[in-house]
This record gives structure tokens, C-alpha cells and sequence, in this order.
């Protein structure tokens, strides 16, 4: 799908108006609609996926055929296939949001004088929209949090995995939705390929309010920077790339099973992509990692380097197999270096020192923190039992970290006389 077919951007705005009045007007029955029959129409969507599984994997061979072809990096065409065993954990994931109770829409705070009480509701968006990568896996994860949290939505991922979404969309959300007695329409799936559309998704406040953003750096800042031209508010998940720091009272074994479990897929942002290592153990340590990247067919970078620190190899197409290598003076330096040189989506310790280990978790600031754990648990389900929409790494108060339906709400105060509503 060539830029060459891609809408102007008259074209892009009326598609997307177009499928964000569709959605406006299906969100009053999830609004409306009993617990039952969200978590219904989530049941139905696994069930639908396994039973349509075959045309979901004919069109995803479709579409990782097309990127092959077009030479796209083998990282990116990792992300875009699915197989059976990525479809049955699609499916999983689905029972699993089901049976997690949604929590109280209503809670009461205090009692105010005159036998009135304060209380908070929770209240939808009301229609959010969603521009992300080339992954069909999260047409289901962000539609399925969607429902879950009553929210209707306007869907847009990359061109490459066009086909595939379609077939989800089709075959498995909008008749889930459909079969549990909710509006089908209220999740939207753009179809026209092209920047311009994830342009125009952020340009209508009044219809979509809130975007959701994933993606590479460069781009998913450009979108965040046009919603806020518009008044579109966002959460973006722009940048990612993991710190590991091996302590010196790091056991050796442990640390290279941590490290190649950090690798076991280069594409996404929490792997391992800054490798820190204890000055005092430097000389010892880097030809056992060497050995470890060699079995892996990963490259290093070693002092000097002639990147940032923090350079996210993940979406440095034809380099994604690399790490990068430093020295650190201790476990509060090392925290420092992830804080200042990283975009604080993870950092992991691998120390056998309690006292080390406190102080860079005291010390991080970022989304994750991590004590002989790999950073790849930063990730709503291995986290929260719960799939995500991406994850926040925003300095601002709110939702930080994997963002889930519990997320995805309103919080409005209600004054009332207590017991009446």
C-alpha cells in the first residue's frame, strides 16, 4: 500500500469524521449495558478468534508476505505475524479480562454538613481513539479494554497490517459485540492506508477526545504534538529501550540468564537496550556478555560510543540485534544514568546486595523498576493480569505504566443527599 494511494488531508479528516460519528453514536448502549454483557461480548470475541482463526492467519500471511516483499526489517515482521500460538494467547487474554471484575462506578468519599455525601463516579471518555503500530494482536487488546471500560473507539493502525485488522474487526469484534447485545459500530477500524490519517485522528476534539498513541518515537511525538494543536488530549507510548544494571555483587549466572531473557524479542520497547556494568567487575564481566551475544547473534556498542547512551535499538530498522554497554560507578549512578540518558520506561538491578538494590530502586524514577527481574514484565498482562493499551511513561500525575481499561475513565465528584443515589 503505496504513499502514492494515501487520502490529502480533506480525505483523511472526513474519513475519520466519518467513523468517529459511527462510533459517538454507539457508545450510549456500552454506557448503558450491564457488566454482563461487556464481559459477554469479550467471551464471544475468543470464542469467534478460535473459530475464525484460519481466515485470521490467511490474511496475516497476506500481509507478512506484502512487508517481506518490501523488504521490511525482520523486528518489525516479527511484530506484524501471528501464528497459532500468538492467536490462542490473543484468545486467553480475552477470558482472562472477562472474568476480572470492572470495580465500583460509584464510591462514596465523605460525609459533608446537611446530610449530604461527596461521592466520585467514574464516568467513560466516550469515544477514544487508538493509532499503533503494526500489530494485529492489538487491534483485540486496545477494542477489547474499550469495551471493557464502556468506551467506544476509533481504531488506526499501520498499513502494513491492514488485512489482518480488517479480518479481527469483521469477523471477531463487531459480531462479539453484536451477539452480546451491544452496538457493533462503537469500535471503528480505519481502512484507508497513509500518515495523514493518524494526522486527522487527532484533529477532532469534539468527536474524539482522547488518543491513545504507539508507535515509534519520531512519529507517535509528531501525532502527540498535532493533538495538542487541536486540544486532543493523549496518551503516548513514544519511546521505550530497557536498563539493566549488573551490580558487583552480582552472581554471574544469574545476571546472563536475566540479560538473554531481557533479548528474547528485539522489536519491543522492554527489552534490554542499555546494559550497565559495575566498574569494579568491567573486565571480568564483558567477555562473558560477549560470549552470551555471540550464542544470541547480538552486537554490542562499547565505549566510546557515537550514539546516546540511551539510543533505542528496537526501531533502528537492520540494527535492532544490538545493545549497548557501559560502566557505572555504583547502583546509584547507574539509576542516574537511566534516569538522565533513558526515556524511564524500565530499569532491572541483578545485585545480591540488598543495600545496592535499595538504593537504585530508591534512586530510578522511571515507569518500572526492577530488582533481579527481567524488564520484559513491564507489560500490562505479565504485570497486571490485565492487556494493555500501552504504557504511560509521561512525568504527569494519572495513569503510569501498562494503562488498562481501569485507566480509561473519568473521575467526576458528585454531591448528593446521602442515600439518594
Amino acid at each position: 500500500m503505496s504513499q502514492a494511494s494515501a487520502p490529502d488531508e480533506s480525505a483523511a479528516d472526513e474519513a475519520v469524521r466519518a467513523a468517529g460519528a459511527a462510533a459517538r453514536d454507539g457508545a450510549a448502549a456500552l454506557r448503558a449495558a450491564p457488566a454482563g454483557a461487556l464481559d459477554e461480548a469479550l467471551r464471544i470475541m475468543a470464542a469467534r478468534l478460535a473459530d475464525r482463526a484460519t481466515e485470521v492467519l490467511d490474511a496475516n500471511a497476506q500481509d507478512v508476505r506484502a512487508a517481506t516483499a518490501d523488504g521490511l526489517a525482520a523486528a518489525f515482521v516479527d511484530r506484524l505475524t501471528l501464528d497459532e500460538g500468538r492467536v490462542k494467547a490473543m484468545a486467553d487474554q480475552l477470558v482472562a479480562l472477562a472474568e476480572i471484575p470492572a470495580g465500583p462506578s460509584r464510591t462514596a468519599v465523605r460525609d459533608l454538613p446537611g446530610g449530604l455525601e461527596l461521592q466520585e463516579w467514574r464516568r467513560p471518555v466516550g469515544v477514544i481513539g487508538a493509532n499503533f503500530e503494526a500489530r494485529p494482536n492489538v487491534v483485540l487488546d486496545i477494542a477489547s479494554q474499550l469495551i471493557k471500560s464502556r468506551n467506544a473507539g476509533v481504531l488506526r493502525t499501520g498499513s502494513s497490517a491492514i488485512r489482518s485488522a480488517a479480518v479481527l474487526a469483521d469477523e471477531v469484534v463487531g459480531p462479539a459485540m453484536t451477539a452480546a447485545g451491544l452496538d457493533g459500530a462503537a469500535i471503528q477500524l480505519l481502512r484507508v492506508p497513509g500518515r495523514e490519517v493518524a494526522f486527522a485522528l487527532v484533529r477532532q476534539p469534539k468527536l474524539i477526545p482522547l488518543a491513545i498513541l504507539r508507535g515509534s518515537g519520531d512519529s507517535t511525538r509528531a501525532l502527540a504534538r498535532e493533538a495538542a494543536l487541536h486540544g486532543v488530549r493523549t496518551l503516548a507510548h513514544a519511546d521505550g529501550g530497557a536498563v539493566v544494571y549488573l551490580d558487583q555483587s552480582a552472581d554471574q549466572e544469574v545476571a546472563l540468564r536475566l540479560i538473554e531473557q531481557s533479548l528474547d524479542r528485539l522489536g519491543v520497547c522492554n527489552r534490554l537496550n542499555l546494559l550497565l556494568i559495575h566498574r569494579a567487575v568491567w573486565d571480568q564481566t564483558v567477555p562473558a556478555v560477549t560470549a552470551l551475544a555471540d550464542r544470541l547473534g547480538i552486537a554490542l556498542s562499547l565505549p566510546p560510543h557515537r550514539h546516546p547512551l540511551g539510543y533505542e535499538w528496537a526501531l533502528d530498522d537492520g540494527a535492532e540485534a544490538t545493545i549497548t554497554l557501559a560502566p557505572a560507578h555504583g547502583a546509584a549512578d547507574a539509576a542516574e544514568i537511566a534516569n538522565r540518558e533513558t526515556s524511564g520506561l524500565a530499569a532491572s538491578i541483578v545485585a545480591a546486595d540488598g543495600a545496592a538494590a535499595s538504593r537504585f530502586l530508591e534512586t530510578y524514577a522511571g515507569t518500572g523498576a526492577f530488582w533481579n527481574a527481567t524488564t520484559r514484565l513491564l507489560d500490562g498482562f505479565k504485570l497486571l493480569s490485565v492487556p494493555e493499551t500501552g504504557i504511560n511513561i509521561d512525568v504527569v500525575p494519572g495513569p503510569r505504566g501498562p494503562v488498562t481499561f481501569r485507566d480509561l475513565f473519568l473521575r467526576q465528584y458528585v454531591v448528593c443527599q446521602k442515600g439518594a443515589v
